[in-house]
C-alpha cells in the first residue's frame, strides 16, 4: 500500500484551506478513511449479532456528522482538555477536527489514545504491540501545519482499553470526552463517564436510551440527546474485512466499505439552546384516540406530534420523543423497558410490567412522561 502526503483540506475551498491546519504527516492511503475505534448498534438484528460475535466494533464516523454536531457547543470548549479515547489519530475525524479547530475553540489540550504504532510520522500502522497516547497542545510556530514536533507520543503500558487504570488516569485529567465508543461496551462506557463526572459528546443508538445504565441519567437531567441528528440513517465506514450482509451497505467510489445505520444519535451532557424549545401541542384528548394501558396507569400516545395539550396524567410515548424533550415542559416518569417505572403507576392486576399492553396486545417499549404543572395551567 502506497503512502501519500495528506492535506487536511485538499478537497475544500481555497478560503477554508487558509483557515485550517495542514497535516504534513505521511501515512498510508487508508489513513484518509473517516475512522473512530468505536462503534454503533446496527438496526439489523442479524447483522448486529454477527458483528458482536466477530467483535466488529470499528465504525468510521463521517466528518460531516462531527461538524454538524460540534458547531452547537463552541462555548463549552474554551480552556478545556479534550479526550478522544477510542480514536486512532491517523484515521479519526474526531482528532483531525479538533486539531484543525484547536485555536478557534480555545482548547488547552487534545489527547487521543489507541492501540497502534507510536511512529509519529506514520501516526499508526499497527506494527507495534503497545498502545499509545498522543497529545497535541496547539500550533507552536504559527505555520498552520501539524509538524512532527507538535505531537507528543507516549507508549502505554497496557493495550489502551478505556477501562484500564492508566487510561482512567488520562480520563481523570481530561475535561470533555468526544468519540464514538464501541457499541458492545456502550453501557460500561456511559457508566465510566458518569462515575468520573465527565462532560461528553458521544455517538450511540437511540435504543440505548432505555438501558438501565442510561435512563436514570436522562431522568436526572444528567444526559440528553444531541442537537443535530433526530431521524433517518447515517453512513459509517467499516473495516475491509467487515461482512457486508446487512441492508443498506456497500462499497463507495473510493473502495471504502460502508453501512448505513438507523437510529443514530449523539448523547451528551453539554447544554445547547434548542433542547429548551417548547414543543407545540395541538390535539385535544379523547379516550378513543388515546386508550389506557392494561398494565400501566397511563395513556398511549403513538406519535409525539399527536400529544394532547389538555391531558394532565401520565402518557406513554415512543422513545424518539426524547428528540423533542424539553425538561422545563415535561417530567420523565420512567420507561417500560425492564419495568423501570415506580409501582404507583403499575396496575397490580396485571402481572407483566415491561412493555405496555392495550387490550391484551403487546406494544413497543415506551417512555412515560407527564406535562409539568406550569404547562397544565
Amino acid at each position: 500500500m502506497g503512502r501519500a502526503l495528506f492535506f487536511m483540506h485538499a478537497r475544500r475551498s481555497p478560503r477554508r484551506m487558509k483557515r485550517g491546519k495542514i497535516f504534513r504527516v505521511e501515512f498510508s492511503r487508508r489513513g484518509a478513511e473517516t475512522r473512530s475505534c468505536g462503534g454503533m448498534v446496527m438496526n439489523d438484528a442479524k447483522a448486529l449479532l454477527a458483528a458482536k460475535r466477530a467483535k466488529k466494533d470499528e465504525f468510521y464516523t463521517q466528518r460531516v456528522d462531527i461538524e454538524n454536531e460540534l458547531k452547537h457547543y463552541k462555548s463549552h470548549f474554551k480552556g478545556m482538555t479534550v479526550l478522544c479515547n477510542c480514536d486512532d489519530p491517523r484515521q479519526s475525524e474526531f482528532f483531525k477536527f479538533f486539531v484543525e479547530n484547536f485555536e478557534r475553540l480555545g482548547l488547552r489540550k487534545l489527547i487521543a489514545t489507541c492501540y497502534r504504532s507510536q511512529d509519529v510520522d506514520l501516526f499508526s500502522q499497527g506494527d507495534c504491540e503497545r498502545a499509545i497516547c498522543q497529545v497535541y497542545e496547539g500550533d507552536k510556530n504559527g505555520n498552520m501545519i501539524l509538524d512532527d514536533n507538535e505531537i507528543g507520543v507516549r507508549e502505554l503500558k497496557g493495550n489502551g482499553d478505556f477501562r484500564s487504570e492508566e487510561c482512567i488516569d488520562i480520563l481523570k485529567d481530561s475535561d470533555i470526552v468526544v468519540t464514538n465508543p464501541p457499541f458492545s461496551l456502550f453501557r460500561e462506557y456511559i457508566e465510566q463517564l458518569a462515575k468520573y463526572k465527565k462532560k461528553f459528546l458521544i455517538i450511540g443508538n437511540v435504543n440505548s436510551l432505555t438501558y438501565k445504565e442510561v435512563f436514570p441519567l436522562i431522568k436526572g437531567n444528567e444526559l440528553w440527546l444531541g442537537a443535530s441528528i433526530h431521524s433517518g440513517d447515517r453512513k459509517f465506514g467499516v473495516p475491509a474485512d467487515y461482512p457486508l450482509n446487512a441492508t443498506s451497505c456497500g462499497v463507495d467510489e473510493n473502495g471504502q466499505r460502508f453501512i448505513r445505520v438507523k437510529g443514530v444519535r449523539w448523547f451528551t451532557n453539554l447544554d445547547y439552546p434548542q433542547r429548551h424549545e417548547k414543543l407545540p401541542l395541538y390535539k385535544k384528548y379523547s379516550p378513543e384516540e388515546f386508550p389506557k394501558y392494561d398494565n400501566y396507569d397511563a395513556i398511549e400516545v403513538a406519535k409525539t406530534s399527536d400529544m394532547p395539550y389538555d391531558y394532565d396524567g401520565v402518557m406513554g410515548v415512543p422513545i424518539t420523543f426524547m428528540d423533542k424533550y424539553n425538561p422545563e415542559q415535561f417530567e420523565l416518569i420512567g420507561c417500560s423497558d425492564n419495568g423501570a417505572v415506580a409501582d404507583q403507576y403499575k396496575l397490580p392486576h396485571f402481572k407483566r410490567h415491561n412493555e405496555p399492553y392495550i387490550n391484551g396486545k403487546k406494544m413497543y417499549k415506551r417512555i412515560f412522561i407527564r406535562r409539568r404543572k406550569e404547562e397544565g395551567k
